[in-house]
């Protein structure tokens, strides 16, 4: 049995409760974590505050170096919290599952520790000099989801590190085990109070909602449900938090006729299916032109048969299961009006337990839920166009607006119909492939702020100008 303590300035912290962690696999408890108290909280902010000073007046080399020394660190434990991940989130440790994400964790903590944001001199001349500088904000806090949980937590916790803040971390209560052991590994190479982790089932009291609303923390970075986003933002508002909030997402993905279905459906498959659909930036929808749809369908069928899905711990398994009795209840409601109302190419019938199996849609009608709701589950809609003013209206008509794709031989028409549609990120021949140095986030309900990059960094400061 598992049992992590939190790190609360730099101790460890067992809570004066415990609540238990599942395998979404096989239904076992994996172990337990703590479960934090208001107290708890305060307890963490107020370890946090005590050491930004020092941390935010570290010179700028030395805060790169510690971040560096960091993502060296996660290095060297990555097999350990991979094994944590999977057992608790259920994702495969091999293929694009739980080794994966420590690989990219790594990958965005050592790219982000080489980042940094110099002073920029707007003016210059015989009439004054004007300086613009970027501070620390002070403390941050991070509330993280399960579906990729400590590589989201370095998204998160990497850049407030690197622009002096310090950090208070809530992950998911479907999966804090892996952030735990994280953030009791990052310490190590970090002073007592930089970064805390507390860790809550919501159920003794709401420590995500205290987070938004706490006098002693300056931002909240969030990502996760479009609807859980909007209540922070408005418990955020009391104390005027800076926000960085990345929500939901019903990415559409537009086919033009001249494409090769063969070469297409893997792209296309793992566009919609990395970490089981279970991925904000995953297509939730493909728009496929009429002259090719029946042979985009078919070759999508192919590719998925051969996927495996099972126990995360099995080296074969592919993809595992919905991570969580919730999740999984709202993919089967989806897909049972899907069968209804269009034609099953593939899965449709949950299986035993949390595992769904992957299932492929055509011929629904422009309302169906499946369609309009986002599924964040191992579902795709395959959706009939016959004119591309018409796919690009209905990729739009969301009120979503995270990702999009285009898929074509024709880079250049491809592009155009790419920034015409109504999302942050838009990608040509390939969906979701995110990377460390390119601003991430959405446009309308899917969130406001920037992650990643240069951008990213500069969200976790405040600007001052100085005019000498």
């Amino acid at each position: 049995m598992l049992d992590f303590s939190m790190t609360i300035g730099g101790r460890k912290v067992a809570g004066m409760e415990r609540f238990a962690v599942y395998n979404p696999a096989t239904g076992a408890v994996v172990g337990h974590a703590p479960n934090a108290s208001p107290a708890d909280l305060d307890d963490a902010v107020a370890a946090a505050r005590a050491a930004f000073p020092a941390w935010a007046a570290l010179p700028d080399a030395a805060r790169a170096a510690a971040c560096a020394a960091l993502a060296a660190k996660l290095g060297e434990q990555a097999e350990e919290i991979a094994r944590l991940i999977t057992l608790e989130q259920g994702k495969p440790l091999g293929a694009l599952g739980s080794r994966f994400e420590m690989g990219g964790a790594q990958a965005w903590a050592g790219y982000t520790a080489g980042l940094s944001l110099p002073v920029k001199v707007i003016q210059d001349d015989n009439t004054g000099r004007v300086e613009l500088h970027r501070k620390p904000i002070g403390v941050v806090g991070s509330i993280t989801p399960w579906n990729w949980p400590v590589m989201i937590a370095i998204w998160h916790i990497l850049p407030a590190l690197r622009a002096g803040n310090t950090v208070v971390i809530k992950p998911s209560p479907y999966t804090p085990l892996s952030t735990l052991r994280a953030v009791e590994v990052m310490n190590g190479v970090l002073p007592a109070g930089v970064l805390n982790v507390i860790t809550s089932d919501d159920q003794l009291a709401n420590i995500g909602a205290a987070m938004s609303g706490h006098e002693g923390i300056g931002k909240i970075v969030f990502t996760g449900s479009c609807a859980t986003g909007e209540r922070v933002m408005a418990t955020a508002a009391r104390t005027m938090k800076r926000l960085t909030l990345e929500l939901g997402g019903n990415d559409a993905g537009i086919v033009l006729p001249d494409c090769d279905p063969a070469v297409l459906a893997e792209g296309l498959f793992w566009g919609a299916f990395i970490n089981n659909g279970q991925t904000c930036a995953a297509m939730k929808r493909l728009y496929v032109h009429d002259s090719i749809h029946d042979a985009v369908c078919d070759a999508l069928v192919a590719f998925a048969r051969g996927v495996k899905v099972g126990n995360g711990m099995d080296e074969a398994s592919v993809l595992g299961p919905v991570n969580n009795r919730m999740q999984h209840d709202k993919v089967s409601r989806l897909v049972a009006d899907a069968t209804q109302t269009g034609r099953v190419l593939l899965g449709g019938a949950p299986d035993d337990g949390l595992f769904f199996p992957i299932t492929l849609v055509a011929d629904l009608p422009e309302d169906a839920p499946l369609i309009r709701e986002e599924q964040f589950g191992p579902a795709l809609p395959i959706i009939r166009y016959t004119e591309v003013e018409e796919a690009i209206a209905a990729a739009n008509a969301s009120e979503n607006g995270l990702g999009g794709s285009v898929w074509s031989r024709d880079i250049g028409r491809a592009k155009e119909i790419a920034l015409r549609l109504e999302c942050g990120s838009a990608w040509i021949n390939r969906h979701g492939a995110i990377q460390p140095n390119a601003p991430f986030g959405g446009v309308k309900r899917s969130g406001i702020g920037r992650e990643f990059g240069e951008e990213g960094l500069a969200e976790m400061t405040d600007m001052q100008t100085l005019f000498c």
